[in-house]
């Protein structure tokens, strides 16, 4: 299908671009990568009248450390994360997520603001915030305000980013040394959803024992979901095959995933299980590395 009409704006700058979206309200979408709205507008799913292309806006492509939190842009694109030394430096996960993502071209334009912003608990990166323990800086006529990720989203393509509003800034705090990041998902092809995906970061100290740890879950609930009882059984104790085995099984417990063409419930209870335990034991393995 063909997109309906609709009005292209390309501002110059952020607040041009607020005052766009504060003009036209709910007639107006944000345009970065494109990767999510475009098809939606193809098949009529979005049918904004007014298009606010923010891609010409500078200050918004970067990736930076500041006082111990690596900060990233909104327009960074999926490809510049994958080739980040910076992010490899701090989060060998970044380099794990991206080369799932789609393919080549895709992460060639698409954002990670946008994957974000798009609220969809099917996309990659919210899992992966959360294990991060990341915030997002979003930006209004009123000034910045910075939301953790725990509070950013709010149901199916719903987040905090509200009318007027854009998402410029996501922040991740630099973790300790002894600390491990990965993520995998399990999809039918290449470039698919994921039938379930699992993100981790942990923190070894002393005697083995886990001193920090997030476990983000992908498209086995409504919105991005963190494991907290997993989180709970790992953290403040040495890290075993059985406290591994419990994270896995509450984990498994606790997703709400819905049958689909990608599976029933019980097998994806079952593959959620399974990648929460491998990815524990490859953070571990890169926390001690």
């Amino acid at each position: 299908m063909i997109a309906q009409s609709f009005q292209y704006e390309s501002p110059g700058s952020l607040s041009e671009a607020i005052s766009l979206l504060n003009k036209y309200g709910d007639d107006a979408k944000i345009l970065s990568g494109g990767h999510s709205l475009i098809p939606m507008m193809k098949l009529r799913l979005a049918t904004p009248a007014y298009l606010i292309d923010i891609n010409g806006i500078p200050g918004l492509s970067h990736i930076s450390e500041d006082g111990g939190i690596v900060r990233i842009g909104s327009l960074v694109r999926e490809a510049e994360v994958e080739h980040s030394d910076l992010l490899a430096k701090h989060f060998p996960i970044f380099r794990d997520v991206t080369k799932l993502i789609a393919d080549p071209q895709v992460r060639n334009m698409g954002t990670l603001g946008g994957n974000l912003a798009h609220g969809d608990a099917a996309n990659d990166h919210p899992a992966v915030m959360l294990a991060l323990r990341a915030s997002v800086a979003i930006t209004g006529a009123e000034g910045e305000r910075e939301v953790p990720i725990d509070e950013f989203f709010f149901g199916f393509y719903m987040t905090a980013v509200q009318q007027g509003e854009i998402l410029t800034e996501i922040r991740i705090p630099i973790p300790p040394k002894g600390t491990g990041s990965a993520y995998h998902k399990l999809e039918r092809k290449v470039g698919d959803y994921a039938t379930s995906g699992a993100a981790v970061q942990l923190t070894i100290g002393e005697m083995g024992v886990v001193t920090a740890v997030g476990i983000g879950l992908t498209n086995v609930n409504s919105v991005p979901l963190r494991a907290v009882r997993s989180e709970e059984v790992l953290l403040g104790k040495p890290l075993s095959e059985e406290t591994i085995a419990l994270a896995a099984q509450y984990a498994s417990e606790d997703c709400n995933p819905s049958a689909d063409l990608r599976g029933s419930e019980e097998y994806k209870r079952h593959v959620t299980g399974v990648l929460v335990k491998r990815m524990i034991h490859k953070a571990a393995e890169r926390a001690m590395q």
